[in-house]
């Protein structure tokens, strides 16, 4: 089968997987330290778990009192795949888990070697696979750490392209299960390429969505073999399917994608926030990726967590993408990897930003704000809310930013002026610290303590502060998980009793009765001025 130079285009339903050792790619799952100590602490303990009992994670798997929780959902007529899986982890990836391993032991040493003297005599201690990798150093209240050199982790054995994979397929409705401890294993309705993520036969793929390609360029593109061609022409249609509307002649407007991502539009302009976009436009019920514009001038992320920089919404938009704008990390903190050495790996064009930096944009600008709190209390840097100014208005990004200290508001406001719309995230009683971080602890903490230290963004209070010291005219609280497009990576479940829902209907109360304009918003969404 050796293709056709017969015009196609890429159905708007086509999702794309990206996956690392088939499990579901995000920042810590491909950036190379965190990735080591994911795939020792958290990824391979899961399999192995499974293994001993898949009966036990099944059954966790569909119990929606478990929703989100770390059990592999395979069923155990494949589980010699999963065997398989495992034993080729620790036989190919094996210099990764002597890494993570290296990390743990230098971290002990530290604790218990470094106190408060010179710690030149240390470096002749650390494992050899950290040697030129790391420097030890103290705060200024003697506490040690080890500051990784991550530029140069990434041209290391530890960063290994070969682990990436893209498993291709057709949205079918149905919403898929929670994604995040399950590897995708391979799938008669799926085409799997055992390609990078950077391969730029990707963007060739995806921007077909726009343009049209050929069956003969995407085999070459892609290089496809005879079988892999025939399950191509699934995702592949005669006609285009981006909306007509998908651009403006004038004025602004601002579209809510669901969740945290909003697409902010002039005729000389676009920003996108956080994209985590439906790939199933059936329904009428919300935007997709066929009603985003042609070009995008820049995506803001806010945050490095799985459901703000969406590795498989960001790659099929990479070739239209002016810019990625990502908040600059602190430099070598472990658990705080760069976002911006991560895109960068993957073929995007990157702008990082610090506090209050901006970034221009035709007819407007951008300006990167302090992001509060959401991060279970670690020292994570990278984390930006936005003031996107174009078109004669204000909008403040503020993703799942918290109220804790309102006076950073006031600050502010006084440093940029007012504001029209305020976005925030309201899930106020996040996951505890050890659902996203566990892999990347190096010394346990106690459920009591994990518990304490939440991915919590405002309750009301706080998001009434918020409000009331940027003197916002306009209130409006992100979905959080609750679109049926996310519950992969999200696996929220509200009721209108959770507290989390009973916060925002306070929060409105108290917009309403200081006559501000308020909003829970969900699916989508559409602002015009």
């Amino acid at each position: 089968m050796g293709g056709s130079d017969d015009p196609v285009f890429l159905r708007s339903n086509v999702i794309i997987e990206p996956l690392v050792d088939r499990f579901y790619a995000w920042l810590h799952i491909v950036a190379p330290v965190q990735a080591s100590m994911n795939l020792a602490n958290l990824q391979l303990p899961l399999l192995e778990s499974y293994l001993h009992n898949p009966q036990v994670h099944l059954a966790a798997s569909v119990n929606p009192a478990l929703r989100g929780g770390y059990f592999v959902n395979i069923e155990e007529s494949r589980s010699m795949e999963v065997a398989a899986l495992l034993d080729g982890i620790k036989r190919d990836r094996a210099d990764m888990l002597a890494f993570a391993a290296a990390v743990a032991e230098a971290e002990d040493m530290l604790r218990q070697s470094a106190t408060g003297f010179d710690l030149t005599p240390l470096y002749g201690k650390l494992p050899a696979a950290l040697n030129g990798l790391v420097e030890l150093a103290y705060d200024t209240s003697n506490q040690p750490s080890v500051h990784f050199i991550e530029p140069l982790a990434y041209t290391s054995p530890y960063y290994d392209e070969s682990r990436q994979s893209v498993q291709l397929s057709l949205d079918d409705g149905v919403e898929r299960p929670f994604i995040l401890s399950t590897p995708r294993l391979p799938s008669p309705d799926a085409l799997d390429l055992p390609i990078q993520f950077n391969h730029p036969g990707l963007d060739e793929l995806f921007a077909a969505r726009i343009r049209p390609t050929t069956t003969s360029r995407l085999r070459e593109a892609l290089e496809l073999d005879d079988a892999q061609m025939a399950q191509l022409g699934r995702l592949l249609t005669a006609a285009p399917s981006a909306a007509p509307d998908r651009h403006i002649t004038a004025g602004g407007r601002v579209r809510y994608f669901g969740h945290a991502c909003l697409v902010l539009q002039t005729p000389e302009a676009a920003v996108v926030t956080d994209p985590f976009i439906s790939t199933d436009n059936r329904h009428g019920d919300r935007y997709t990726l066929d009603d985003l514009p042609d070009h995008i001038d820049l995506v803001l992320i806010t945050h490095g967590h799985q459901d703000h920089i969406v590795l498989e919404t960001l790659l099929q938009l990479r070739s239209r993408i002016g810019a990625v704008v990502v908040p600059r990390s602190s430099r070598g903190n472990l658990c705080d990897p760069s976002i911006g050495l991560y895109l960068k790996a993957l073929g995007f064009t990157v702008i990082e930003v610090d506090d209050f930096d901006e970034v221009p944009i035709p007819g407007g600008k951008v300006v990167a704000t302090p992001f509060l709190g959401e991060h279970s209390d670690l020292d994570i840097r990278a984390k930006s809310t936005y003031f996107v100014k174009m078109a004669g208005a204000t909008v403040f990004v503020g993703a799942d930013s918290s109220g804790i200290d309102p006076a950073l508001y006031r600050y502010i406001r006084g440093h940029l002026g007012h504001v029209d719309m305020a976005f925030l995230g309201m899930e106020c009683d996040g996951a505890p610290l050890t659902w996203l971080y566990q892999g990347l602890l190096t010394r346990p903490v106690t459920k009591r303590m994990s518990d304490s230290r939440k991915l919590s963004g405002s309750n009301a209070q706080q998001a009434a502060a918020i409000m009331t010291e940027l003197g916002a005219d306009e209130a409006y609280i992100y979905a959080m998980g609750e679109e049926s497009w996310q519950g992969h990576v999200m696996a929220t479940t509200y009721t209108e009793d959770t507290y989390q829902i009973k916060q925002i209907e306070e929060f409105l109360g108290w917009c309403s009765d200081r006559g501000v304009t308020a909003e829970h918003l969900l699916n989508q969404r559409e602002w015009c001025w």
